[in-house]
């Protein structure tokens, strides 16, 4: 037994025992418990397997990784060949793979005829044919032919497939019973909802009565399985793996960064499978960013430039026509009295750059926000302080350091609705070493509920008051092992983010801003904020100023008044202080007042709208430019650890152009050149400008709201609001696939058993009411839902909550209904 010296994260050194074994003849140093299917693979050796998974718990289930373990003379061996993806290694262990025993050999070729017995021999139609491990393996380590003869060759065979979900199909005969999807269901995910059911030779993959396979992630089963047993319904019989081409790409669908590999065919992306990054995603992605990818090739995708003529239509235009008109119209807004950029939260930060030097130099203003929700200066404040720069190189917190923390304490941010690979990191941590999840929330989710976590319940609106509550002793204690993560959404409770920021400094735990979109932190990163220049420059700082101008190569100086953020820029149009808008990839049913958005766009004398799709913002706009889908382009995500992610373009599309591309030709037509042209000349841009090395203002410059009090919740009749979106809705990234969109979860309101009680009846609906409309939803009684709150999910009917009933935080009323 020796022991080798090892560095961890926290700084210390520590020393793992380690054990030495043979390997087909070769000595091997490994730590002890390590699976003896493990260390030979540290010597080359690859032991074909099933069941195992390097992720998932050890199970044996299917056996072919038989090795032959003689007795060495020190009590290591066994008599009969063993299973090594379960046994783990021991000092002098002698082990014979298939390559060096005869014995393991014969042993491996047994379990895979018995394997075959069975399975159906249908490679050319078996969606895995060509990729598939029973195929390779029946090939090295089966036998050349096959002795089942009885009952005249007739395999067993089950009614195929059948629908586990929507978006799930399972075709029982191929099952070769390695357990790898129900163990993923219950280790990784938390959806335990197939299993193994029947024994022996009618053992199969089942789900319980009425209860279809309900998960987020259901998509990893379909990767991790190791035959065409289980298939989705997307790509079932769409194409074959050898006719694919394959580039690795990130996932745009939220800030996680997970890694995915896009297969693609004749300009065609025909599925997203995940990839393998142990310090991000690991091996696992979400359904959404598995499945959702048509919105691309929309029917309306946007193909060519357009200008509006003088009859009041759009109509089509060449590019540089495009340009010249947005250009003449852009400066005719600014002279007369400015234009407000507001370039939304899911583009690349190539692009973020390019609209935050555009909006300085092209139009000289300050008057640029990304966000779209109801903003605050102590959030910009905040995202200046504790966000812009903050990576994993300089003590940000990181996915390790979730699985290493004592306690995550997780406010206005529901992981697993909104940032998939951070949930699942949290469940593993809480299953692995007993991580307390502490909730300020109305409700306990069933995510919450999945990570083990501990509900405090709040009020919309209060959580400034619950995180003060929280320290270092307590029911929730918190200290330098605890890590907060502060949802987007914290931003609308009133002196939460100040909270936050003041339990992060009295504890020493670890603080990070878990935005809900891929473009999100990339845009606070490159100045797409009203008070911070590329890098995280002040506005307000003359040296800062003073440092991007000279690298922007500017004759005169940037503006130096902080601008408007996104809902004050609205309110400019409509009050006429502002004449010009540009636009790129906002959602006005995403925004704090769409019907306000929707008038600021009729009433904007000129608009130009960067957009892949038809939208309400390409129909009021002037000049509509057609961008580049994220296939169609390299670029960068910033992920909400600071982390970069960068990917390179899946396809060639000339009917599109960058954001970049497309602001940079309205520059050159204002006679105020950006200095670039393709997305490597920005990246190029980013790195020379750099991180700003000077002084920011110290957060807490701003004053807080005082707390427990929610603007425009008030204390009139009815319950307050709450909501978030909830992974999979009627996002418009999720146009095209109806079988993803079925899985999402049951659109319903709920409300606690005491507001239940009040409405007399048991109803089986409920009509809420606010100030801008109504929604009859069914109820569902949350017995832990904090009194005098109703909770319903932001998108999942009509045009969302914004748009159709009411602000969040604001009061509804609430009036039941009999079924």
């Amino acid at each position: 037994m020796t022991t080798a010296p090892e560095k961890p994260a926290t700084g210390e050194v520590e020393t793992v025992k380690t054990v030495s074994l043979t390997i087909d003849g070769i000595q091997v140093e490994v730590p002890e418990n390590t699976l003896v299917i493990r260390a030979a693979e540290q010597v080359g050796v690859q032991i074909p397997r099933f069941c195992d998974h390097p992720l998932l718990a050890p199970v044996g289930a299917c056996r072919q990784c038989l090795v032959d373990i003689p007795d060495a003379g020190n009590g290591r061996g066994f008599p009969k060949p063993q299973a090594s993806c379960t046994l783990p290694v021991a000092e002098g262990m002698v082990v014979n793979s298939q390559v060096t025993s005869e014995v393991a050999d014969k042993a491996q070729q047994g379990v895979m005829e018995f394997l075959l017995i069975n399975h159906p021999l249908d490679c050319p139609v078996c969606d895995k044919g060509g990729e598939c491990p029973l195929q390779n393996q029946a090939m090295s380590n089966g036998r050349g032919e096959s002795r089942f003869f009885e009952s005249g060759g007739l395999k067993r065979t089950f009614p195929k497939p059948i629908n586990i979900s929507a978006q799930v199909l399972l075709d029982r005969e191929r099952c070769v019973l390695c357990a790898r999807c129900t163990r993923f269901s219950s280790q990784i995910s938390g959806d335990p909802f197939i299993e193994l059911v029947e024994r022996g030779a009618l053992q199969q993959v089942g789900i319980y009565e009425n209860e279809p396979y309900d998960s987020y992630f259901s998509g990893n089963v379909i990767q991790i399985c190791p035959v065409g047993a289980l298939t989705s319904a997307e790509y079932r019989f769409r194409s074959r793996p050898f006719d694919l081409v394959s580039t690795p790409s990130i996932a745009e669908h939220d800030a996680c960064g997970s890694a995915i590999r896009v297969d693609h065919r004749r300009g065609k992306v025909m599925r997203r499978l995940s990839g393998n990054d142990p310090e991000v995603n690991e091996e696992w992605i979400t359904d959404k960013d598995r499945f959702a990818f048509h919105y691309t090739t929309a029917p309306d995708r946007l193909t060519y430039p357009q200008v509006r003529d003088s009859d009041g239509s759009l109509r089509p235009a060449s590019w540089t026509e495009a340009f010249a008109v947005a250009a003449r119209g852009l400066a005719a807004a600014r002279t007369a009295g400015g234009v407000g950029v507001l370039p939304g939260g899911r583009v690349t930060a190539e692009d973020a750059f390019a609209y935050s030097k555009f909006a300085r130099v092209g139009l000289g203003t300050n008057d640029i926000d990304f966000r779209s929700r109801p903003l605050s200066a102590e959030e910009t404040s905040f995202l200046a302080a504790y966000v812009v720069l903050h990576g994993p190189g300089d003590g940000a917190a990181t996915f390790g350091d979730l699985e290493r923390a004592g306690t995550v304490v997780l406010v206005g941010f529901e992981p697993e609705d909104e940032a998939g690979a951070v949930f699942l990191r949290l469940r593993k941590a809480n299953r692995a070493k007993g991580t307390k999840v502490v909730a300020i929330a109305p409700y306990a989710t069933r995510g919450l509920r999945k990570a083990g976590g501990v509900l405090v319940p709040t009020v919309p609106g209060e959580e400034a008051a619950a995180l003060d509550a929280l320290g270092l002793t307590g029911d929730h204690p918190v200290d330098g092992t605890s890590v907060i993560l502060v949802g987007e959404r914290l931003a609308t409770s009133p002196g939460a983010l100040s909270s936050a920021a003041g339990l992060a400094s009295r504890t020493g735990a670890k603080l990070a801003w878990v935005p809900r979109r891929a473009g999100d932190r990339g845009a606070v990163e490159t100045g797409c904020l009203p008070n911070l220049l590329p890098g995280g420059r002040p506005v307000d700082d003359a040296r800062a100023r003073v440092d991007v101008a000279t690298a922007w190569g500017l004759e005169g100086s940037l503006p130096g008044v902080p601008g408007r953020d996104a809902d004050e820029i609205v309110a400019a149009v409509l009050t006429g202080e502002l004449n010009g808008l540009v636009v790129g990839g906002v959602d006005p049913d995403d925004t704090a007042d769409p019907a306000a958005f929707r008038t600021a766009l009729a009433q904007a004398d000129f608009v130009v709208a960067l957009e892949l799709r038809e939208t309400d913002v390409t129909r009021a706009a002037d000049v509509v430019f057609p961008v580049a889908a994220v296939t169609d382009k390299a670029g960068l995500f910033v992920t909400w650890e600071g982390r970069p992610r960068w990917f390179d373009a899946v396809f060639t599309n000339p009917q599109a152009l960058p954001d970049s591309r497309v602001l940079a030709g309205i520059a050159e037509e204002l006679d105020r050149p950006l200095g670039f042209r393709t997305v490597p000349e920005v990246r190029a841009q980013m790195e020379e400008l750099g991180p700003w090395d000077g002084e920011r203002a110290a957060f807490g410059a701003v004053t807080a709201s005082p707390s427990g009090t929610t603007s425009g919740r008030g204390t009139g009749e009815g319950l307050v609001l709450s909501t978030w979106k909830q992974l999979i809705d009627l996002g418009t990234m999720q146009d095209g696939d109806d079988n993803l969109r079925a899985t999402a979860r049951t659109t319903l309101a709920r409300v606690s058993p005491a507001t239940y009680a009040a409405l007399g009846g048991e109803p089986a609906t409920v009509t809420l009411t606010g100030d801008r409309g109504s929604w009859t939803l069914p109820v569902e009684v949350a017995p832990d839902l904090v009194e005098g709150v109703v909770w319903v999910p932001t998108h999942n009917t009509g045009r969302g909550v914004w748009a159709d009933l009411a602000s969040p935080g604001s009061r509804v009323t609430v009036e039941g209904a009999q079924s």
